[in-house]
């Protein structure tokens, strides 16, 4: 499974930004899929998951009421809506799938493949 991420950029505090998690493989909607960030000089660190069939989310508790995870099974791609943004959300955030069938987590060894990462910066 190859991950793509995109979406991020530089956006004022405040403001909104949509990143995407399209995947090459169709066993994709068949996994959980988490969202990571890591900022500079701070270790990598669980920001939401969606189960394969949406039933189960996990928010990080900073960023509940602001995040919305969701996902497009037909078009293989989960998404990440980020509302309402604050510098601290300043951070190169990565998309993750998990092996088929199996429950998304909040840890990251959970998760068997990786995007490449897409950055984003809030100004404040």
């Amino acid at each position: 499974v190859q991950l793509q991420a995109s979406g991020g950029g530089l956006v004022q505090a405040g403001g909104s930004l949509r990143l995407s998690c399209a995947a090459t493989a169709p066993t994709y909607n068949s996994r959980a899929t988490g969202w990571f960030r890591q900022a500079p000089g701070k270790e990598r660190e669980f920001v939401a998951a969606i189960s394969w069939s949406s039933s189960v989310r996990y928010y990080k508790d900073s960023v509940k009421g602001r995040f919305t995870i969701s996902r497009d099974n037909a078009k293989t791609t989960v998404y990440l809506q980020m509302n309402s943004l604050k510098p601290e959300d300043t951070a190169v955030y990565y998309c993750a799938a998990s092996r088929p069938e199996t429950p998304p987590s909040l840890r990251y060894e959970a998760y068997d493949f990786w995007g490449q990462g897409t950055q984003v910066t809030v100004s404040s």
